[in-house]
């Protein structure tokens, strides 16, 4: 089988310059903001809304940069399933669990007793959902051998202990790893921890940490506590403020990339050593870009025995030392990495560091870097979901079948190709293997769900085989609030059924920008159904007399709106006038199931008959609610075998009133 490919105008696809350009305008425009930093750099006019867009969402991927991007990278809990944690004894459950999570920590979670440090073990991820998520009173320890580990988006705080300032009698650590590897830490806020906010120890490699804020602290955080020179970490885009010491202090680090970071209003209590920002300790090399520093004592530091390479900082109202000497390391012969100008950094940081709103709602699950089938990422999601939940497909075959059960709404799934043909999920069952139901590649009961840029197929091939049930589904769907945009089904009879739980329960069903085929009742089912700006190809049988039906619908009599096709074109390589629109189905005889479908302003091939309308299993078309309205082409026309609606009635019969229904659910409005 063959479809027609996307006839949509190539995206457009900016260049490494023009990004950078739009990160540059973007964190100008935020300098001269409301966050009112005056070393603003100068405003890129040229930057489009979508360029500035764009450079905002990549600040919120889901997947590590910096150190722990290599060696294997940091993908955490993917591959495993997604559970929603609203309590401590949940969390402590399957941070400690052996199998990979995905934990999202919904609203605060009070750690008892007081201090606890939940364990985490290895291929976990851990994160907040929106920007409300705490840990209070408590923390995460992740032990020897441990890896794999993202901890994102999340508050935790409040293990300072009243005049205990030194921490020397307690250890309550915000994060504490030792001898670990694959560690990312993000978009956290630390609030008066009593000890170390973030130790990262013993030898831990490959740990990169971003956009956090280290907020009101003594010893802040801390890396090394051992005398081999092992450790890799990226320290970009955090804010420390109203700390003291070890912001971080890095000892014998094998390399230690900061860039980005805004050290500002340290606390200041007159101590001549112990206060400071950046230390290269031990046999550490350190290199520092684009920071800014304001209001700090010993900015920079580094012992003789370490090396420090600084360059493009600002510093603002600092004392003390600023210490560079050695040769260091180039980080770009290890990763690639954007810098920012860092005059650009304090509105940056301020914005864009700790938790974070768009952060761990949505879930994005990766079909197949993380999920080796579109099934195994669906199978991932916790039944009762009550968050959006994005599959993304990366270009390929699939050739499997798909369940989306009822019980697993808000879904996504989305093609990442350039084009939908460039992700098919496909299998080739005829409903003489298990009925009509039995036969559809993919099955969504669930409310909600959305499928874009993919293409759907049945490739069961019913001229090479004689069955007693050559009905071949590409997509059945019997839950509310379907969205299909830019997608391609392609298969012959029952291409695409759109139907609904039971007779008279309604269930919606929006298809845009995209392609149907088939040749015998290809788009049927009770479900309301609107098709709008697509193609639809009636294929060829070879007869000379009918090659086939485009509908087939068996809306609940109760119902006044079933199928509409607006503003589409209708295309056929079946020779003129053998061609239906459609017939009135009432499936196992059902008197109450009675065919609407409307097509309206639409583009009709020759192929039409100029009789469109038939009779189907005993019952007339002339009884069911079939209509024209504003039809163009060889294929259009009007006569008594014809109804056409009228002006008056047209008015009602729209898209808006198809899916509104009594939540008033409107996806024509989305882009």
């Amino acid at each position: 089988m063959t479809h027609l490919h996307s006839k949509r105008l190539p995206r457009p696809r900016s260049g490494h310059g023009r990004v950078l350009a739009a990160v540059i305008g973007l964190v100008a425009a935020l300098s001269l903001g409301a966050l009112g930093e005056a070393e603003a750099a100068p405003v890129d006019r040229s930057a489009t809304p979508a360029d500035r867009s764009a450079t905002t969402a990549d600040r919120w991927t889901d997947r590590p940069h910096g150190f722990a991007s290599l060696a294997g990278g940091t993908t955490g809990g993917a591959g495993g399933k997604v559970v929603t944690v609203t309590d401590q004894a949940s969390l402590a459950k399957y941070a400690a669990a052996e199998e990979p999570y995905v934990i999202r920590v919904k609203g605060a979670l009070e750690m008892d007793p007081f201090g606890t440090e939940i364990a985490v073990a290895s291929d976990k991820t851990i994160i907040g959902v929106s920007d409300s998520a705490e840990i209070v009173h408590g923390g995460f320890n992740l032990d020897p051998g441990t890896h794999n580990v993202i901890i994102r988006n999340l508050t935790i705080r409040d293990t300072a202990i009243e005049g205990n300032w030194d921490c020397k009698d307690t250890d309550f650590d915000g994060i504490r790893m030792d001898t670990v590897h694959h560690v990312w830490v993000d978009h956290i806020r630390f609030s008066r921890i009593c000890d170390g906010q973030l130790d990262i120890r013993k030898d831990s490699e490959y740990v990169t940490v971003s956009y956090n804020q280290f907020t009101d602290n003594n010893k802040t955080f801390g890396i090394g506590w051992t005398p081999n020179v092992k450790t890799q970490i990226t320290i970009d885009h955090n804010w420390f403020t109203g700390t003291k010491q070890r912001n971080p202090s890095a000892d014998n680090c094998a390399y230690a990339h900061l860039y980005n970071n805004y050290l500002s209003d340290q606390l200041a209590d007159g101590d001549p050593v112990w206060t400071y920002g950046n230390w290269s300790r031990g046999k550490t090399k350190m290199v520092i870009e684009n920071s800014y520093y304001r209001n700090v004592q010993h900015p920079y530091q580094a012992d003789t025995t370490a090396e420090l390479v600084e360059r493009g900082s600002i510093l603002k109202n600092t004392t003390g030392r600023h210490d560079e000497w050695g040769a260091a390391f180039d980080p770009r012969e290890f990763y690639d990495y954007r810098l920012d100008p860092a005059a650009a950094v304090p509105a940056l940081v301020k914005r864009f560091s700790g938790p974070q709103k768009r952060i761990g709602d949505p879930v994005t699950l990766h079909v197949p870097a993380h999920y080796p089938t579109v099934q195994a990422a669906v199978d991932a999601v916790p039944e009762g979901n009550d968050v959006p939940v994005t599959i993304a497909i990366a270009p390929g075959t699939y050739r499997a079948k798909v369940l989306i059960p009822a019980g697993k709404p808000n879904i996504l799934l989305q093609g990442t190709g350039h084009d939908r043909s460039d992700t098919v999920i496909v299998y080739d069952t005829p409903a003489a293997n298990g009925g009509s139901t039995g036969s559809a590649t993919v099955r969504i009961a669930a409310n909600d769900v959305t499928a874009r840029n993919l293409t759907f197929s049945n490739d069961f091939d019913e001229a090479a085989h004689e069955v007693n049930g050559e009905q071949a589904l590409a997509m059945k769907t019997t839950g509310d609030r379907i969205v299909f945009e830019d997608t391609a089904f392609l298969g012959n009879q029952d291409t695409l059924m759109t139907d609904s739980p039971k007779l008279d329960v309604i269930s919606r069903v929006y298809i845009r920008d995209s392609y149907i085929e088939g040749d015998v009742d290809f788009v049927y089912g009770r479900a309301t159904t609107v098709v709008e700006r697509s193609v639809i190809r009636a294929l060829s049988r070879g007869s000379a007399t009918n090659n086939g039906y485009i509908t087939a619908a068996s809306t609940w009599t109760g119902n006044p709106y079933g199928f509409l096709i607006t503003g589409s074109r209708i295309v056929s390589d079946a020779p003129a006038g053998t061609f239906h629109l459609g017939r009135p189905w009432h499936p196992g005889g059902e008197p109450a199931a009675v065919a609407q479908v409307l097509i309206r302003n639409t583009e009709l091939p020759a192929a039409i008959k100029s009789s469109p309308w038939t009779d189907m299993s005993g019952f007339s078309w002339k009884d069911a609610r079939f209509a024209e309205y504003r039809n163009f082409g060889p294929g259009a026309g009007a006569s008594a075998d014809r109804p056409q609606m009228s002006d008056a009635d047209a008015k009602a019969y729209t898209v808006a009133n198809y899916l509104k229904g009594a939540d008033g659910w409107a996806p024509y409005t989305r882009r």
